[in-house]
């Protein structure tokens, strides 16, 4: 409960700064805010008791610089790109198959596997997969999942 309550603090408050910032700085906070979500789950894998909480706090940290770096660098149109691949790859490929993305204008490029699929309890179709986005030469790899919206979108829940 202390973990989630910790994540949910930082993120808003990184939302309110971005409320400020210009548009060239929202890129880095939005890369910012995913990164310290993403870390933040993964130090949430770690350790017990305090020790979880402070790996939680260092995955956040930790993952708020890296997500801070690469979502300085990706543009509207890297972001369009991902999106519509993301969305594609989900709906169409089998898992394991992957597709790729890549913005000639900027050199930047991913690859997206969906690696299972599922029916939950609600009978909509989640997927889990794997976005590897490279940015200058440096690879980045988010894992999340999916769900199949009743109009065909897919909405990442983690």
């Amino acid at each position: 409960m202390k973990t989630s309550k910790f994540i949910l603090i930082l993120s808003m408050a990184t939302f309110l700064t971005a409320c400020a910032e210009n548009q060239y700085s929202q890129k880095q906070t939005l890369g910012t805010i995913i990164g310290a979500g993403l870390g933040a789950l993964a130090g949430s894998q770690i350790g017990s008791g305090k020790g979880k909480l402070a790996a939680v706090a260092i995955g956040a940290l930790g993952g708020a610089f890296a997500g801070g770096q690469l979502g300085k660098a990706l543009d509207d149109v890297d972001r369009l790109k991902a999106n519509q691949t993301q969305q594609t790859v989900l709906e169409k490929n089998k898992d394991g198959q992957a597709s790729t993305w890549n913005n000639p204008n900027t050199g930047h490029s991913g690859r997206v596997t969906p690696t299972r699929t599922t029916q939950v309890a609600s009978g909509e179709y989640c997927r889990e997969y794997e976005h590897e986005i490279t940015v200058d030469g440096r690879k980045e790899v988010v894992k999340g999942t999916a769900c199949r919206q009743p109009d065909g979108s897919w909405r990442v829940i983690n």
